[in-house]
C-alpha cells in the first residue's frame, strides 16, 4: 500500500478520515498542539484513535501560535462563544492561517516519510467561517505541495463537499468509535453542548438518525 499522512485532531471528522484512509493507505497520523483550549483532550483522543486504526501517531508542538496569534480558540485568548458553528460570532475562534501552517508541515513530513499524499478532513460546514478550509485554499496549497516537493506531495480532501451528517453516516459504516472522539472548543471533561462545534455535532447525529454517544453538560 502507498504511504499517506493523515492530519488527526481527534475530532469526529478527522477520526472518520483516519479510518477511511487506513483502508486505502499505510497511514501515519499527525496531531498538532498549538495551544488551543481543547488540545489536551484532542490529543488523548487522537492517540487512542490512531492505535485502534493501526496507524502510527506523531505529535508536533507549535507553541508560538498560542504565544503570538490572536484567537479565542487559544488558551491565550478570550471566551469561546456559544451558538451555531456557522454563526458570525464563531469568527473569534479562527486561528490565523492555522491550517496553512499545519498542512505545510504535513507536506514536509510526507516527503520525509516518502508519502505522496496528505489527507485532510475539511468539510462543507467549515467553509462559512474558516477561510483555510475552503476549496480554493486547499487547491492552492495542494498545488504548492506538488510544486515544492520532489515526490509531488498533494493534499487530498475527500470530505470537502460533504456535510457533517454525511460524515457521521460514513463513520458509522466504518465503525468509527465516535464516543472516543473529542470536539468541544471549551476543552472541559465533558462536551459543553453549547459551543459551535458541540451544536454542530449534536445536529449531525440527529440529522443522520444515529445515536450520539457523546456526554454533554447541556
Amino acid at each position: 500500500m502507498e504511504k499517506a499522512i493523515v492530519t488527526l485532531s481527534g475530532g469526529l471528522d478527522s477520526a472518520t478520515l483516519l479510518f477511511w484512509s487506513a483502508k486505502r493507505f499505510e497511514v501515519s497520523a499527525v496531531t498538532f498542539d498549538y495551544g488551543s483550549k481543547h488540545n489536551e483532550k484532542e490529543q488523548t483522543a487522537a492517540k487512542e484513535l490512531a492505535r485502534l486504526a493501526g496507524a502510527g501517531h506523531i505529535l508536533i508542538r507549535l507553541p508560538f501560535i498560542n504565544d503570538l496569534f490572536q484567537s479565542d480558540l487559544l488558551r491565550s485568548g478570550g471566551k469561546v462563544p456559544d451558538g451555531h458553528y456557522e454563526d458570525s460570532s464563531m469568527r473569534s475562534t479562527v486561528v490565523p492561517f492555522r491550517n496553512g501552517i499545519m498542512l505545510s508541515i504535513a507536506i514536509g513530513l510526507a516527503e520525509s516519510f516518502e508519502a505522496k499524499t496528505v489527507l485532510y478532513a475539511a468539510h462543507a460546514g467549515d467553509h462559512a467561517i474558516y477561510p483555510d478550509c475552503r476549496p480554493g485554499f486547499l487547491k492552492a496549497i495542494s498545488e504548492a505541495g506538488r510544486e515544492g516537493t520532489y515526490l509531488g506531495v498533494q493534499i487530498v480532501d475527500p470530505f470537502i463537499d460533504m456535510h457533517k451528517k454525511d460524515i457521521v453516516l460514513l463513520g458509522n459504516e466504518l465503525r468509527v468509535p465516535f464516543g472516543l472522539t473529542y470536539s468541544c472548543y471549551k476543552g472541559g471533561d465533558l462536551h459543553c453542548g453549547t459551543c459551535g462545534t458541540c451544536v454542530e455535532r449534536k445536529e449531525a447525529f440527529r440529522l443522520a438518525g444515529i445515536r450520539d454517544p457523546t456526554q454533554y453538560e447541556a
